[in-house]
């Protein structure tokens, strides 16, 4: 095939999806979308510059329209939405795009992931994300899961609690889990990696840790998050007995984002997520001018990401959107839902 490679990006309703696309098109890629309702992405920027496909995610028609010709498949599909047997939804859902994105000839995968310790036992949500990881650098197509922990990122649902907890919580009683480490990155940093993900040799298929350049607790990010927002410094008492349960009742009630999310959040923070490697750097190269440290991506995301990318319509909206911040795909509600 002549001409600019196509890039299909799934879950565009989404945090991750919505701004991976003019990134894309920036670079000079054909940009194909998937989305169950085509009216999701009506307002968007670059509605004109792209081909859509109207279609449900789980069905393997729609997959063989959306696949057809591409180059690499942008992964940003995981159930959210609160209700049991998720387990089993993300995972044939994985399996029927693992196997029609090899019938397709697709040149990659790429799949945004959750960075989790090894050798531990996982919260749900989180060994689901892992278990999806695998199936697809399973399917026979060069594969790279990138695993992110925190994104720092105006409307990311994982900055959202950080945002809602510190400027409404003055003084809280907290999970032990605050003194977890945590290494967050930027949205930049992570569309950079995505992105260059792309080139990556054919006979690369395996999982990428990426980071920013510092390793925190969530007590420090909440402290820090404070003091960029000219706000007094926050009292914090953990207690060892709020149960992940509870914890996402609490996250559901002091901020925007709904208990059905919170829990997989809160579930991903009771672990401590920190890079055991860097090797991505090694194939595709840093962002320019290198990773963005917690106080200028916190900045910026404070600002509404007004360098780049500026947010897109429904884009801050955290019931849309995960901790590693793809769309979510749950029942009735899938991709571009």
């Amino acid at each position: 095939m002549t001409g600019p490679r196509r890039a299909l990006v799934t879950g565009v309703t989404g945090y991750i999806g919505s701004r991976l696309v003019p990134r894309l098109l920036d670079e000079g890629w054909r940009v194909r979308v998937l989305t169950r309702d085509a009216s999701k992405v009506a307002e968007r920027t670059w509605l004109d510059r792209v081909e859509v496909v109207e279609g449900d995610a789980a069905s393997e028609g729609t997959l063989a329209r959306a696949l057809a010709d591409v180059d690499v498949a942008y992964y940003f599909l995981h159930s959210m939405d609160g209700a049991g047997g998720f387990v089993e939804r993300d995972r044939r859902l994985a399996e029927t795009f693992g196997r029609c994105a090899h019938e397709a000839g697709v040149g990659r995968i790429v799949y945004l992931s959750g960075l989790h310790p090894h050798g531990e036992e996982l919260s749900d949500h989180l060994a689901s994300r892992v278990e999806v990881g695998e199936i697809l650098m399973a399917s026979g197509v060069p594969t790279a899961v990138l695993q992110a922990a925190v994104i720092l990122g105006s409307g990311s649902a994982s900055f959202e609690m950080l945002r809602h907890l510190t400027t409404r919580l003055p003084a809280m009683v907290t999970p032990k889990w605050l003194d977890n480490r945590i290494q967050p990155i930027a949205v930049r940093d992570v569309l950079h990696y995505l992105v260059g993900a792309a080139d990556l040799p054919a006979d690369v298929t395996r999982t990428f840790d990426i980071g920013g350049p510092e390793v925190l607790t969530y007590r420090e990010m909440i402290n820090r998050f404070a003091k960029l927002a000219g706000l007094r410094p926050r009292v914090i008492v953990s207690v060892p007995v709020l149960s992940p349960y509870l914890a996402s009742q609490w996250v559901g009630l002091v901020t925007p984002v709904p208990t059905g999310v919170a829990k997989p959040l809160v579930g991903s923070l009771l672990h401590e997520v920190v890079c055991t490697e860097h090797d991505i750097d090694d194939l595709v190269g840093p962002p320019p001018g290198g990773l963005l440290g917690y106080d200028r991506a916190v900045s910026d995301a404070i600002a509404g990401d007004g360098v780049v990318p500026r947010p897109e319509p429904g884009t801050t909206d955290p019931a849309r959107i995960t901790a590693a911040d793809p769309d979510w795909a749950g029942g009735a509600r899938r991709s571009g839902s």
